[in-house]
């Protein structure tokens, strides 16, 4: 599922999987301190015939951000009715969550960076996690990543 320094490298990062499908994969990486109020990082998005990467994801220092999106989804493992988002204020990218039965969210990531551009792109895949402790240890994950 995740795990900072798992992958075929071993550079730090969070790498999601998805439980269905190891082969469905997002990975957080290369972060790097860029001024005093925010962070950049890549995004790289893997699944059969798909490779995407989207460098310099900008996450604001103490903003809602991601990781108290996925403690909220975490908080919230007996269920939800609908879809819940968040994005990057740049919009280049989205995390959409869904609760299905048995307990099992399914966190879609899209990444489009240079939304306004002509000529731009996208790429989105769906990860598939057990709610609760699953979801708890990845908001740890990216808390511990993005700080």
């Amino acid at each position: 599922m995740t795990a900072a320094g798992e992958d075929i490298d071993d550079s730090p990062g969070v790498l999601i999987r998805c439980q269905g499908n190891a082969s469905v994969g997002v990975r957080l990486r290369d972060r790097f301190d860029f001024d005093a109020d925010s962070v950049r990082y890549a995004v790289e998005l893997r699944a059969p015939g798909l490779t995407a990467r989207a460098d310099e994801v900008v996450a604001w220092k103490g903003d809602g951000g991601l990781a108290p999106f996925l403690d909220a989804l975490a908080a919230d493992y007996r269920g939800w009715d609908g879809e819940r988002a968040w994005r990057t204020d740049d919009r280049d990218l989205a995390v959409s969550a869904v609760f299905r039965s048995r307990g099992h969210v399914g966190l879609t990531w899209a990444l489009r960076p240079w939304p306004t551009a002509a000529g731009g792109w996208g790429a989105s895949v769906t990860t598939w996690l057990e709610a609760g402790e699953q979801m708890a240890s990845l908001a740890a994950d990216v808390r511990h990543f993005l700080t």
